[in-house]
């Protein structure tokens, strides 16, 4: 489904990230993987063992780096056409216990991150006149609040930066959006056992969203398949809330 697609993923080293990448792969893709966490970024390059795949070792809140990176990017492999807005953080505390640093943190992963790589991903393709896709990710938590009020109004800009970007990128680059629901990742240790069974007992679907399953519809987004989307974004709820 992604051949000819080289494709950046944030926040590869772990998770949902490590697994878009892997599949972006088996679909013929060549990956750029990028994460802050240089010691996973090289143990995924020697398991994997591919040719398809580059890492590269970045923070995204910091746009001299992230820009750095694009330099890069666009010598080793001038035909990228595709990025994942995947790197974010939830700390899993209630607003009334953040300190301004955590606050920061959260907004600048999660908002500024996603900021940096899509006007530089962009400017890039636009300056060429180039097809390609960006495809953000959201969370539930974005659409209908989170107990970590933080985190949730981060999950909801990804949901607006996505609309605005399919405007000022349209017709050259489609700009979608995946909200998930509580995946089987670590950091669904930090959410509160009260909101899991909230999510749970209102699933029409018992089986639960793995990793697999939010790289399966990125990489639909990312493929010819899904030409005719841009500007929305994709409730991955097990059915739990009817829009």
């Amino acid at each position: 489904m992604l051949k000819e697609k080289a494709i950046i993923v944030t926040g590869a080293a772990s998770g949902i990230g490590l697994e878009i990448a892997r599949q972006c792969i088996q679909e013929n893709a060549h990956v750029i993987a990028c994460d802050r966490n240089r010691e996973k970024l090289a143990e995924i390059k020697q398991s994997i063992n591919s040719d398809a795949l580059d890492v590269y070792t970045l923070d995204v809140t910091r746009y001299e780096e992230v820009a750095s990176f694009f330099a890069w990017a666009s010598e080793r492999h001038p035909a990228i056409n595709g990025l994942v807005n995947n790197a974010g953080i939830y700390l899993g505390k209630s607003i009334l216990d953040y300190d301004a640093d955590e606050i920061d943190q959260v907004i600048n992963v999660n908002i500024k991150g996603f900021i940096y790589f899509s006007r530089l991903f962009g400017r890039m393709l636009l300056d060429q006149k180039r097809a390609g896709v960006i495809v953000n990710l959201s969370s539930v938590s974005g659409l209908e609040g989170s107990s970590d009020a933080v985190y949730g109004l981060s999950k909801a800009a990804a949901v607006g930066l996505t609309k605005s970007c399919a405007m000022n990128f349209a017709p050259y680059i489609r700009v979608n959006c995946v909200a998930p629901t509580l995946v089987d990742t670590s950091m669904m240790d930090k959410v509160p056992v009260w909101r899991k069974n909230e999510y749970r007992e209102h699933e029409l679907i018992k089986s639960p969203v793995l990793p697999v399953d939010v790289a399966n519809t990125v990489v639909f987004l990312l493929s010819e398949k899904g030409r005719n989307y841009t500007g929305a974004t994709f409730d991955l709820n097990n059915g739990c809330y009817l829009r």
